[in-house]
């Protein structure tokens, strides 16, 4: 009764062993017919092979497994740049494949493959960052946020395309994939700072940008370039936090989102970026009088910036305070005399008085001296409105809610002729 199982066991034992090395010899063949494939150019016969080899591959050797992984890499690289056709989602495996087989020689000690497969992995890297900066152009954000993190995955140095793809997430109102993405950023300490290179070309007299420091100072050595100029862009440091804030308000969490922009202020108390982000996270709160509050800081950083003053200047109009509206649309209009808005918000904040002379005239209906009183009060009150109306259409003529207002006024105030230019353009439009 034992030997006779010791023998069972023998066969059992037996049967296994030529099992696994019929698998060992199916593994390699299909791994060499795919192999044999690539050369020739067949992709799709490629594809068939190493898709047979995938349900084979999971006993195969540390050895067989990392051809495994580059020859997948490669057939579906080659599948995505020359027969797409094949499968939508080529470059995407192939992306996910010589990661695979980075990480899988990384824990194996041994980078064989990974040497081999590193020029590919950079012209893969090219092309679907290509294609991740083509997808978000052309406002498909829901697949250039994969295509252009994959890219990051695949260059983690780039951190560049963490940040596109974060951008691409949010304006895909994916906003869990977003704020992770830009948390990742503010953990790394990403800043954007990205320098410019360039010098000016003697014979053109154009100035001319270069890939790098070396270059630029390569050229100005060689006689035809001068006035080399370094410039760096600002830190974004700042619009990371912002972007984080505004998502968090976005899922509800206006706690959080406040802390992360008090935490990044307190790292960076007078960086503008910051201080408009509070003041955008309490707009988004309803919070109007802690963000007049930031505005009046962020002007106090940056007094000549035009934009700042006029959002003072809504704030103040919407909590009824005219006068310190009207002081900050001219103070806008002051450093921008093509600020159209604030043209308009002007001549806005001036007509608030007209509701209390419709009231009025209302109420004296029938006293007819008292009614047209008031009627020429309104008219003068017009007449102050219209230069800044106009501007405003000057600025912006096919603004056709400008045209409206002012064609109202100037059939108030009795200017037929500029009644007539006004409802002429209104007429048109029409049409």
């Amino acid at each position: 009764m034992n030997i006779f199982k010791t023998n069972h066991k023998k066969h059992v034992l037996l049967i296994l062993a030529i099992c696994l090395g019929l698998t060992s010899y199916a593994q390699k063949d299909e791994l060499k017919a795919a192999d044999k494939a690539l050369k020739g150019g067949d992709v799709a016969a490629a594809k068939t092979a190493i898709d047979q080899a995938e349900s084979l591959i999971a006993s195969a050797d540390n050895k067989l497994k990392a051809k495994f992984y580059f020859l997948k890499a490669k057939t579906y690289y080659e599948v995505g740049k020359k027969n797409p056709a094949l499968d939508a989602n080529a470059y995407d495996k192939a992306a996910k494949t010589f990661q695979n087989l980075l990480d899988f020689e990384k824990k194996t000690g041994k980078a064989k493959y990974s040497e081999v497969a590193r020029p590919l992995l950079n012209s893969l890297i090219s092309d679907v960052s290509n294609k991740g900066i083509k997808e978000y152009q052309n406002k498909d954000y829901k697949s250039a946020k994969e295509s252009l993190y994959q890219t990051y995955a695949l260059s983690p140095k780039d951190t560049t395309f963490l940040e596109y793809a974060a951008n691409a997430a949010y304006l895909d109102n994916d906003f869990d994939t977003a704020l992770d993405y830009f948390t990742r950023l503010r953990d790394m300490n990403y800043s954007g700072i990205t320098t410019r290179y360039s010098a000016l070309n003697k014979e053109t007299g154009e100035r001319e940008d270069f890939s790098s420091k070396d270059q630029m100072d390569l050229m100005v050595k060689s006689g035809q370039y001068s006035d080399p100029k370094e410039i760096k862009s600002e830190s974004k440091k700042g619009d990371v936090i912002k972007n984080i804030a505004l998502l968090l308000v976005e899922k509800g969490e206006t706690e959080k989102a406040m802390k992360a922009v008090s935490d990044a202020r307190k790292l960076y108390p007078k960086d503008l970026n910051l201080i408009l982000t509070e003041a955008n996270v309490l707009l988004k709160l309803n919070d109007k009088p802690g963000f007049k509050r930031a505005m009046e800081e962020a002007i106090a950083q940056d007094p000549n910036n035009p934009n700042l003053y006029f959002n003072v200047g809504v704030i103040n109009q919407e909590q009824g305070d005219i006068e310190g509206a009207l002081k900050n649309y001219d103070k806008a209009i002051e450093l921008d005399p093509n600020y159209t808005d604030a043209y308009l918000n002007k001549g806005a904040a001036m007509l608030e008085a007209d509701k209390a002379l419709v009231d009025e005239m209302n109420e004296n209906l029938n006293n007819f001296k008292k009614y047209d009183e008031i009627k020429a009060k309104q008219a003068e009150l017009y007449k102050q409105v219209i230069p800044f109306y106009k501007k405003a259409y000057d600025l912006d003529p096919e603004n056709l809610d400008i045209v409206r207002t002012l064609m109202s006024m100037y059939e108030n105030v009795e200017m037929e002729d500029e009644y007539k230019a006004m409802k002429a353009i209104w007429d048109a439009s029409r049409k």
